[in-house]
């Protein structure tokens, strides 16, 4: 394993046990395939840690604080993330404390729109 591997798998762990309010309150309805997908939290994509991600789904969620307006490191990894087949879902800090059902719905949402399924083979 690679030096940054281990540098950043150190400091996943280490986010895993400090995570914000609003983190810990979304993460206890993804835990568990609460929505029938299993999401990870706090985990190593390349030379990234994402907040939440789902692989079989290719979706990351990310929760934002002000930190992160108009940051151009999310934009870097957001373009990388993409690049490899992510769509990314970013919700503030604010919005799953507040408004945690609408966040889910979004969540929801994605996860049964169309475009995840597979196409049929001959059907109209």
């Amino acid at each position: 394993m690679g030096r940054l591997k281990k540098s950043l798998t150190f400091y996943a762990k280490k986010l895993r046990s400090s995570s914000t309010e609003a983190e810990k309150y979304l993460w206890c309805v993804l835990r568990n395939k609460n929505l029938g997908i299993k999401f990870r939290r706090q985990t190593v994509i390349g030379q990234f840690i994402v907040d939440f991600v789902s692989f079989e789904n290719k979706l990351v969620v990310e929760v934002d604080g002000g930190q992160h307006l108009k940051s151009r490191q999310d934009n870097v990894r957001d373009q990388w993330l993409i690049r490899q087949g992510f769509k990314i879902l970013r919700f503030w800090n604010h919005d799953v404390l507040r408004n945690r059902d609408g966040v889910l719905q979004k969540i929801v949402e994605y996860l049964e729109s169309p475009s995840l399924t597979l196409p049929t083979r001959g059907r109209e």
